[in-house]
């Protein structure tokens, strides 16, 4: 049997993604509960995602969006990770509001720790990729633009997002200025 990279490379890339996404998952939260969503997409949705981000850089007048949208159209495929913005009950003040009961009546801000089980949530999911030696970036432009695609369900407020490939050289670092 003789089998050549190119023809697994797009196959095998998806399935350690579901395995990353695990990892985003079981990583530590916050009194154990869990305020993230997180999502796989491939094909079609990853182009429907460039296209949203390239109409950001025009509508915002961001450059990065457009330079992000070109590094996201040829990867095998992409985590999102969101969250919501929703208090745990610690009462610690550390969002700026005196308790969470004060917070919860400002839905639009996050708690301190929403933000915090994202950070460790995709800290484990990069961690993993470069053990696999997946060529990876956290960007946010890409969770901004899976939100406006409603591509989370409506609870979701912020997201960030890791696109994955493996090439001869890492896309999303070695990069042409904007």
């Amino acid at each position: 049997m003789l089998i050549n990279l190119e023809e697994i490379k797009n196959s095998t890339i998806k399935e350690l993604a579901k395995i990353l996404a695990i990892s985003g998952i079981t990583a530590p939260k916050a009194r154990g509960q869990s305020n993230l969503e997180i999502l796989i997409i491939t094909d079609d949705t990853i182009k429907k995602l460039s296209e949203k981000m390239i109409e950001i850089k025009q509508r915002d007048n961001k450059a990065f969006f457009e330079r992000d949208a070109i590094n996201i159209a040829n990867c095998e495929a992409i985590l999102l990770i969101g969250t919501e913005y929703k208090s745990r009950g610690l009462d610690c003040g550390l969002c700026g509001y005196n308790d969470c009961k004060e917070k919860e009546r400002n839905p639009n801000f996050p708690c301190v720790f929403d933000l915090n089980d994202l950070g460790i949530s995709i800290g484990s999911i990069v961690s993993l990729a470069a053990q696999f030696h997946l060529d990876n970036r956290i960007m946010y432009s890409v969770g901004k633009a899976a939100i406006e695609l409603n591509l989370f369900s409506e609870k979701i407020k912020f997201a960030l997002g890791v696109p994955l490939t493996a090439q001869i050289k890492n896309p999303f670092f070695d990069r042409k200025p904007i």
